[in-house]
């Protein structure tokens, strides 16, 4: 009978030495990565969205008269904590002078483009100079990660990676290759799906986020699992374990 339990004994540690073993390649951030043929990163600017708030300052050689353009920056904003110009449900911005801006699917550098050229065509300025920033740029990472939230940056661009480090990283329990990011433009919402541990996505132009972007981590299959009556791999081997001792003593007390 000492050999039965010494049988079942090696059978348990077994299949948890087997289960507890987890793939190089699923746990491991690019895999398939070649220092020496990388792909080159793809940037596309992400457009103005309702509800941004825009910084817009206007320089010349004239300081005394491109002042006047950087009055009252808080005009359409209620609080003073955004002294910015919010763009408006008609997807619009009213300068000083210029006038009403429609702003909405522009990037800044478009939208500083044609702020010069407005200055330049009604004879407003010499040699005007437009800078445009977006002040309450934000995105969104939930799931397995160590500090899901909303965080805002100044930037003019973060990859993927550095918005998943806002968030302290992914979990042990974050599926690395089934991360989802969540896009929003021109009211229509995008759906991309990233696979942490190839690099095939470096080129791609979602290797940066774009304002308003949700990184969702999607939780691994023991994870999923734990939520059950039972719980993870560890409570699962205890039960049958115990079970296994259960049999095993009534067996020798009916000898």
């Amino acid at each position: 009978m000492n050999f039965i339990k010494a049988h079942f004994l090696v059978v348990i540690l077994g299949f948890i030495f087997l289960c507890s073993c987890s793939s190089r390649k699923e746990v491991l951030y690019f895999n398939d990565i070649d220092s020496n043929n990388l792909d080159k990163n793809i940037f596309t600017p992400g457009q103005i969205q309702t509800n941004d708030i825009l910084s817009v300052i206007v320089s010349s050689n004239s300081s005394e008269l491109s002042a006047v353009y950087n009055l009252n920056q808080d005009q359409n904003q209620n609080s003073a904590a955004f002294p910015g110009y919010l763009v408006n449900t008609e997807g619009t911005i009213t300068l000083p002078i210029i006038g009403k801006i429609a702003v909405r699917g522009l990037s800044l550098s478009k939208l500083e483009d044609l702020l010069v050229e407005k200055l330049k065509e009604g004879n407003h300025l010499t040699a005007p100079i437009v800078t445009v920033r977006l002040m309450n740029a934000k995105f969104t990472v939930l799931g397995e990660v160590n500090k899901p939230g909303t965080y805002t940056f100044s930037e003019q661009n973060i990859s993927v990676l550095q918005a998943i480090g806002y968030a302290g990283d992914l979990t042990i329990n974050g599926r690395r290759e089934n991360v989802l990011l969540i896009r929003e433009e021109n009211n229509a919402k995008t759906y991309i799906t990233i696979d942490m541990t190839s690099k095939n996505w470096f080129g791609s132009p979602n290797y940066y986020i774009k304002p308003n972007d949700v990184i969702y981590v999607n939780p691994n299959g023991p994870k999923v699992k734990s939520a059950g009556y039972i719980g993870n791999l560890g409570t699962f081997i205890n039960v049958v374990s115990v079970s296994l001792s259960l049999v095993l003593t009534v067996i020798l007390l009916s000898k």
